[in-house]
């Protein structure tokens, strides 16, 4: 029980100065079980200590669970969304070591989870006992426990490098619940988050228009990360290969850009890194994989399915079954390990070598006479774990249906002899490594041609035992052509030149991929509704009326940015038609137009007070209300002279669509407003300006029926309500008699709601 509640939950910190401390929940425990001694119900009794270990156990069976993910893919594991990966892991476990071993393993895990169980609950029943017997001894040592405990807590008293006075399980049990909630939510939350597509409606004829003619291949290599290329075991023979690469394909004409993808996983689930990498949406886990592909949204392969102007087709060697994400991922046809026309051995895992898919590739779609553009996209899957056996490069008229890999298998290591050593596990990862880039540089050298474009990149890094737990989850990622003009769009992303990127070269998240390429080769949403805005409220004057009436709406132009700022994730802003994913708290600044922002438009100013012009309207001002001490969070799709937000501006902003309510943009009582045009006030500062906008419009009095009483203050329509308008002022006819002032001392009601008695005079 001890050990249970001891037991960390990552494999970094499971050591023994662990074990050697005073946990505070086992102190609480045996003093629960003390007031429930004898003179406790029976049932109670009974009952508490069996299921406190049945407890216990369970929490000992995540914990293992935890240090497991956590040796795999670096987090624990999720209550909620994780346990289809343990179907996975016994899929993975088969095509490994064969279906005898995978049930094998089973058996004893699900062995291992009962007897785990069986002696918590049997500890927990025994230690109630022995306090019974010993009651007035364990009341004592645990009074002097819980001093101990408090004082070292209070102390800061350590065992070498963690504290003596321990309180994780009670920190997991928080974190766990915490943890369901938030993959309760994650459903929702993510539905909002694949609603918002830039580019869902942009039309197909302005769709990756810079890469119309050419053969577009997306390559991806498993388990392809940092690690590869800085590792200081690792890298140096990775690094000379892409080297001597760089210096060939430059012989020959090509050029290469090259960074870094932060993805979305580690050490394995590379379906969610695909699906990351196409739809532009971060899919982190399982629930949102299957809510992405059970969708519409556009991806970017399925972009170039929509445009009509290429052939889609996916080569997916890991796949041995049904495959229905192909629909969803636009893919004209899939060929899988079954359709390949393979007829050799299976490694390990790979059920096809990386050099034979492109050989496939060459003959089923590439290499056909007569055809179209293509766009393919492509697994490479010979760098998956276990690592062993790996096949080794043949010449490309030597492979035919695969039958000579038989005699390349045996060659190779034996992957249960592999893994008893973690030296030799790095060594065949990189040897893998070196394969899969072999195989696909000299694809490209054997077949590409001047129209071809490649995009290659990793999935993910690999597991712990190779990265030793540095170097995050950056992924490598390259495009490579021999058209310069390929290249040029893409100057402004400040990628480095050649097959390897730098330590420092750009970091983006993998979602952030799918938008930019297709900015960078077709037109941006909404770029030609921006620049029709732009120039409008450019020509026209800031004090100009957009309607004749003195309530209508007015046009304010903030002269500081008198473009549509397109605001990124993470702060970036760039030049586009509308509001998306405003960060919360951005202050005001903006950082102007990126690279590929309009020529016309010029840069905004930054940290400086948008002057804007109005034209003074007659009544009161709906939009004078000032919000002191705040800084405003702008909703997503913002239109109008809409303030970042500093403390004690006077902008106010609604957001034209839907607003979720709760993001400031607040009308007057507090309530985010949606479908209306933003409302501005002179005086904001900051960037976000969007031509003009509307303010809103008074509202009309309305006239009272004949005959109503005066209002009386604190009247209405009903408690705290708001007072009745003005009664109409009442006009005399021409030639009709003056009113009959009343009576003395009556009183008069110069004003509704208002009634006064009569004047007093002075004197005595």
């Amino acid at each position: 029980m001890l050990a249970a509640l001891l037991l960390p939950t990552k494999l970094g910190h499971l050591t023994a100065p662990v074990f050697l401390r005073i946990p505070v929940e086992g102190i609480c425990g045996v003093a629960v079980l003390l007031l429930l001694g004898p003179g406790g119900p029976g049932r109670v009794r009974r009952v508490v200590p069996a299921l406190a270990g049945a407890g216990l156990g369970l929490m000992a069976v995540l914990k293992l669970l935890d240090l497991g993910f956590d040796a795999v893919y670096k987090r624990p594991f999720d209550l909620v969304l994780d346990w289809v990966l343990l179907d996975y892991g016994q899929s993975f476990l088969q095509d490994s070591i064969g279906p005898a071993g995978a049930i094998g393993v089973v058996i004893a895990t699900l062995a291992l989870v009962v007897l785990v169980l069986g002696l918590m609950t049997w500890a927990a029943v025994r230690l109630n006992r022995v306090l019974a017997r010993h009651s007035a001894a364990a009341v004592g040592g645990t009074l002097v426990l819980g001093t101990v405990w408090v004082l070292c807590a209070a102390l800061g008293v350590r065992n070498t490098a963690v504290p003596v006075a321990a309180g994780s399980s009670a920190e997991f049990l928080q974190d766990r619940v915490q943890q369901v909630r938030a993959g309760l939510r994650d459903k929702e939350e993510f539905a909002r988050e694949a609603a918002d597509d830039d580019f869902a409606d942009l039309p197909a004829d302005r769709l990756l228009t810079g890469l119309r003619g050419k053969d577009v291949i997306f390559a991806f290599i498993e388990s392809y990360g940092r690690s590869a290329l800085q590792d200081p075991g690792i890298a140096p023979q990775v690094s000379a290969l892409l080297a001597d690469a760089d210096r060939r394909l430059g012989d020959a004409g090509w050029s290469s850009r090259s960074g870094f993808l932060t993805s979305p996983t580690y050490g394995g689930g590379s379906w969610l890194a695909h699906s990351t990498f196409n739809s532009g949406l971060w899919i982190k886990n399982q629930q949102r994989y299957r809510t992405l592909t059970s969708g519409d949204r556009m991806t970017l392969t399925g972009a170039f399915r929509k445009t009509g102007a290429w052939r889609t087709v996916g080569i997916m060697p890991g796949v041995t079954r049904s495959w229905p994400e192909g629909k969803f991922y636009g893919l004209d046809h899939v060929y899988d390990s079954r359709s390949m026309g393979y007829k050799g051995p299976k490694f390990s895992w790979t059920p096809v070598p990386d050099q034979y898919s492109l050989s496939a590739f060459e003959r089923l779609e590439h290499g056909r006479p007569g055809r179209g553009p293509m766009m393919a996209e492509i697994m490479l899957a010979s760098s998956h774990n276990p690592w062993a056996p790996i096949p080794r490069t043949l010449g490309w008229d030597e492979i035919g249906d695969g039958s000579v890999y038989d005699s390349v298998k045996e060659e190779g290591e034996d992957p249960e002899e592999v893994w008893k050593d973690p030296s030799r596990v790095r060594t065949e990862y990189r040897r893998s490594i070196e394969y899969s880039l072999t195989s696909l540089i000299s694809y490209v050298e054997e077949y590409g041609g001047e129209n071809t474009v490649l995009v290659f990149l990793g999935d993910h890094q690999p597991v712990s035992t190779v990265t030793e737990d540095r170097l995050g989850r950056d992924v490598p990622v390259t495009i490579l052509a021999r058209d310069p003009a390929v290249l040029d769009r893409v100057d402004g992303w400040g990628w480095h030149s050649g097959l390897k990127p730098g330590p420092d070269a750009p970091v983006w998240p993998m979602d952030a991929f799918r938008d930019r390429f297709l900015s960078a080769y077709g037109d941006r949403p909404g770029a030609a509704s921006a620049s029709a805005s732009a120039s409008a409220s450019a020509s026209a004057s800031g004090a100009e009326r957009l309607a004749g009436t003195g309530t209508g709406p007015r046009r304010i132009s903030c002269r500081a940015a008198r473009t549509h700022v397109h605001m990124w994730p993470r702060g970036r802003a760039r030049v586009g038609d509308r509001a998306r994913a405003l960060p919360p708290g951005l202050t005001g600044r903006a950082l102007g137009p990126r690279p590929d922002a309009h020529a016309h438009m010029p840069r905004p100013r930054t940290r400086r007070r948008a002057r804007s012009h109005r034209t003074p309207r007659s009544g009161p001002d709906p939009t004078g209300h000032r919000v002191p001490g705040t800084a405003f969070r702008a909703p997503p799709g913002i239109v109008g002279c809409a303030c970042a937000g500093r403390p004690g501006t006077g902008a106010r902003v609604r957001a034209e669509g839907a607003a979720h309510a709760g993001v400031p943009g607040l009308t007057r009582h507090g309530r985010a407003c949606a479908g209306r045009r933003a409302e501005a006030q002179t005086g904001c500062r900051g960037a976000g300006a969007v031509g003009y906008a509307r303010a809103r419009p008074a509202r009309k009095a309305a006239t009272p029926t004949a005959g109503a009483p005066p209002h009386r203050p604190g009247g209405g329509g009903g408690r705290g309500g708001p007072p009745p308008p003005h009664p109409a002022r009442r006009v005399r006819p021409v030639g009709a008699p003056a009113p009959v002032p009343p009576p003395s001392g009556a009183g008069t009601h110069p004003r509704p709601g208002r009634p006064r008695g009569p004047r007093r005079t002075k004197g005595p």
